[in-house]
C-alpha cells in the first residue's frame, strides 16, 4: 500500500514551449508505488495552456477537478469544467486547452507501461 499527498508530489514541468506549453504533470501513483496495472496522474494547464496534439495507442481517463477549458479531437471541441469525465480510446487523436483564467487540473488515468 502507498499512501501520499499532492503537496508532496515532485511537480514535473511537461512543457516544450510549442507542442505543449504551461504544463505541468505529477505522478500521484504509478511504478514507482508498485501499481501493476495502472497510473494516476495530475496535470495543470496554465491559463492559455495546452497539451499537443496526439494519439497513442492505449485508452485513458479524465477527471476534471478545476478550470475551464476544451478537449479538440479529430472532428470537434468539447468543453471541460469541474467534475466533467472524459474517456479517450485508443488511437483517438485529443488535446486539451486551458480556455480560462485559473489553472486547468485534471486527473489522466492511463495503464501502467504509459508511464514506464
Amino acid at each position: 500500500m502507498h499512501i501520499g499527498h499532492v503537496r508532496q508530489t515532485s511537480i514535473e514541468n511537461v512543457s516544450d514551449g510549442r507542442h505543449v506549453v504551461g504544463a505541468t504533470k505529477q505522478l500521484l501513483i504509478g511504478p514507482e508505488h508498485n501499481a501493476p496495472t495502472f497510473a494516476v496522474r495530475l496535470f495543470t494547464l496554465a491559463p492559455g495552456g495546452h497539451t499537443p496534439r496526439h494519439s497513442h495507442p492505449f485508452e485513458h481517463g479524465v477527471v476534471v477537478l478545476e478550470g475551464m477549458g476544451e478537449i479538440d479531437e479529430a472532428q470537434a471541441s468539447h468543453p471541460l469544467e469541474p467534475e466533467t469525465t472524459v474517456y479517450v480510446g485508443p488511437n483517438e487523436e485529443h488535446q486539451f486547452l486551458n480556455t480560462g483564467s485559473v489553472p486547468l487540473r485534471f486527473l489522466c488515468v492511463v495503464p501502467r507501461h504509459a508511464e514506464g
